[in-house]
């Protein structure tokens, strides 16, 4: 049973799509003791990481998250859950879960770039990790952010160029975070959810 981490920063429904698409047995909660309980958890967002960190802090889903990281059960994040994995935030100057080593900077207006960052873009493989298992090298995903991970290089499991190149997925042990939406990039985005999903740890 797949836990999917309800914490008020939306982008659940197009989640709950991909997971009903793929016929995966999944449930929704805000509650620490039930999500704790799950197999797997995904923890998505759309965002903004200081608000969504208060409400981790205030809710107790904080500790949660952190236990089920640590507790060895396969973890993905995606997007500003992705971006909360990490150990900083340059939004709002917030300090985030810190399961992920590395920091999430924010892109500059001055490097000539549009942003938020959105639309389709590559994603090249650093390494070979078990949710890109199958796909292709530097196949496209959907991105929409501000906002950007950047790990340290033995954590980076994919990277993306805009205007800079930067962490567009990481992984630590049994967890995976990936700054693009899965949920909303196709055949592609479905299969990475699928490896995920039959992740072996």
């Amino acid at each position: 049973m797949i836990g999917i981490v309800d914490y008020e920063a939306g982008n659940l429904r197009s989640v709950e799509t991909a997971m009903k698409h793929l016929g995966a047995d999944f449930f929704i909660s805000r509650n620490p003791e039930e999500l704790l309980k799950a197999d797997r958890m995904i923890f998505p967002g759309v965002g903004e990481a200081k608000s969504s960190m208060e409400v981790l802090e205030r809710t107790g889903l904080d500790k949660a998250v952190r236990e089920f990281a640590d507790s060895g059960k396969p973890m993905l994040g995606i997007c500003l859950g992705c971006q909360i994995f990490f150990e900083h935030s340059e939004e709002r100057d917030t300090e985030c879960l810190g399961i992920i080593p590395g920091r999430v900077k924010e892109f500059s207006a001055d490097m000539g770039l549009k942003v938020p960052h959105m639309g389709w873009n590559q994603v090249r493989h650093e390494g070979r990790h078990p949710v890109f298992e199958g796909i292709k090298e530097e196949s496209s995903f959907y991105f929409v952010h501000s906002f950007y991970p950047s790990a340290p290089k033995e954590f980076e499991i994919g990277s993306t160029e805009y205007g800079i190149g930067f962490t567009s997925a990481a992984s630590k042990d049994n967890v995976v975070a990936t700054q693009f939406h899965p949920e909303k990039s196709g055949e592609v985005g479905l299969k990475l959810i699928t490896n995920f999903i039959n992740w072996k740890i």
